[in-house]
């Protein structure tokens, strides 16, 4: 007997109200809704679809996240192309992670049939470089106690995204190729794997 209590919320999309927090241009003109949810859980699995585009040049992303306590996820690409952004925050003497300090970032080019894994620790979002969509199936876990279904889901944590407006880097377009623009609100990265992209000013 499959139980429906939580079909309603399975569905969430992000605005571009609320992605104005992490815009490189908070004022620049973006979809209505920049990407969509269909929250299944570890045994359903989560699907997420981006719209494809820009904003000031800024492709089309999701919000970031770090994770609350030890957890993993793996990332399927199911269809298009894009870069997924992972870093790992300094961390002060009572474990506490440092908003605009970085020990580790890394960005990872990936396109269709590709997997990646998100380990405990490491903030991640994704942006989609692409002309179509961008499709993931992932195995993160699901609150479906949340009060509000499009409320950011409780095993995560966004605030210290939403302080520095992003990660360390902006995945950008760059003669219509997927580039890094740095986010000047960061004071240092330890260590940095970009992946093979450029970085512009």
């Amino acid at each position: 007997m499959i139980d429906f209590t939580n079909v309603p919320k399975h569905y969430a999309a992000r605005t571009q109200e609320k992605m104005q927090d992490v815009l490189m241009d908070p004022s620049g003109v973006g979809p209505e809704i920049h990407y969509y949810m269909i929250r299944g859980g570890v045994d359903q699995k989560n699907t997420t679809v981006w719209e494809p585009g820009t904003i000031s040049g800024e492709y089309i992303k999701t919000y970031g996240h770090y994770h609350v306590g030890k957890l993993s996820e793996d990332y399927f690409i199911a269809y298009g192309e894009g870069v997924a952004l992972l870093q790992e925050l300094v961390e002060d003497e009572n474990g506490e992670m440092i908003a605009d300090q970085v020990a580790e970032f890394k960005a990872v080019v990936v396109k269709t049939g590709d997997e990646v894994f998100m380990p405990e620790k490491f903030g991640h979002l994704l942006a989609n470089t692409g002309k179509t969509y961008l499709v993931t199936i992932d195995d993160s876990p699901v609150d479906f106690e949340d009060r509000d279904p499009s409320s950011f889901p409780g095993h995560a944590d966004y605030e210290l995204v939403k302080k520095m407006r992003g990660f360390a880097y902006y995945v950008v377009e760059n003669n219509g190729k997927p580039a890094l623009k740095k986010n000047p609100l960061y004071k240092n990265i330890e260590k940095e794997d970009l992946g093979g992209l450029d970085v512009i000013e």
